[in-house]
């Protein structure tokens, strides 16, 4: 969801440490490459080097010092959670830490059954997919709705509890969603609060990094934005009124697209356009409401 970056290859341990150090490389660059989420790429890379120190000290013969692997990302819709967490799950593949570094996406409907006795097999077959990589559960705390104290999602957490036990070396799994909901969530089940130590904190994009993911895009599908574009753009962005329904990087996609609409509509009228005329997004481009 949200932050857009290059797209991304599997990551795939090849077993020598030549190879995954190169490799790690290649996956921290484009974690690096996205678009804002300076706290989070801090976050990674400091846990990168926690892990390459876990190792050391492994095949040194001393103890290794606490490594949580299983995170919580809390944040909004639209700010990247999904594509750190395919990156995250790369970087552990590349470490050596994981045999795969794929990412299985979760959620409520996924994990829960509809009657007794459905939720277990369920939620472990979901789990059994994610062997080698990443558990990525989103919107986790729907697993314990507010209020509802009889309830399936109990039984999914009490079986992802137990299956992170029986498998702590062979996947990782990220809970996701809005930040104080995650924190009710992680609460709930001392199981949980114990595994989910740390957590990663996405910040809502300012107008100047949507403006960058509306250009991302524009770049990628070869339109041109004129710096009077850009300009209209953060005002356009500045102006936005962030409630419920703002999406952050879904935001500015839907900006894009309407923008790429707009142009369509003005350029079909011209008689003879320009190979400029094609590809320039003007500031009469951009939607004058919010997007719905």
């Amino acid at each position: 969801s949200g932050g857009p970056g290059p797209g991304t290859a599997d990551g795939k341990s090849t077993g020598t440490r030549q190879t995954r150090a190169e490799s790690l490389s290649e996956v921290l660059a484009e974690l690096d490459d996205l678009i804002g989420l300076e706290s989070v790429k801090q976050d990674v890379s400091t846990m990168v080097k926690v892990m390459q120190l876990v190792r050391q000290r492994t095949e040194a013969g001393l103890a290794a010092p606490p490594l949580s692997r299983h995170l919580v990302f809390a944040g909004n819709p639209g700010t990247g959670k999904t594509t750190v967490a395919r990156l995250y799950s790369r970087v552990l593949a590349a470490l050596g830490l994981l045999s795969r570094g794929h990412l299985i996406e979760a959620d409520r409907a996924s994990l829960v059954g509809e009657y007794v006795g459905h939720t277990a097999p369920k939620t472990t077959a979901v789990f059994k997919r994610a062997l080698g990589g990443v558990l990525f559960i989103d919107e986790a705390y729907a697993l314990t709705p507010a209020g509802q104290g009889n309830d399936y999602g109990r039984e999914a957490i009490a079986t992802l509890v137990k299956l992170m036990e029986d498998h702590r070396d062979d996947v990782v799994v990220i809970v996701a969603g809005y930040p104080d909901e995650m924190e009710r969530f992680v609460d709930i089940n001392p199981g949980l609060a114990s595994r989910f130590t740390r957590t990663l904190m996405f910040d809502d994009y300012d107008g100047e990094e949507l403006g960058r993911i509306v250009a991302f895009h524009a770049a990628q599908h070869e339109y041109e934005l004129p710096q009077d574009t850009r300009e209209a753009l953060l005002g356009y962005f500045g102006a936005l009124v962030r409630d419920d329904r703002f999406g952050n990087g879904r935001t500015a996609r839907q900006i894009f697209q309407r923008m790429t609409e707009r142009h369509a509509q003005r350029v079909v009228e011209l008689v003879e356009p320009t190979t400029e005329d094609l590809v320039t997004l003007l500031p009469d481009d951009l939607p004058t409401v919010a997007v719905e």
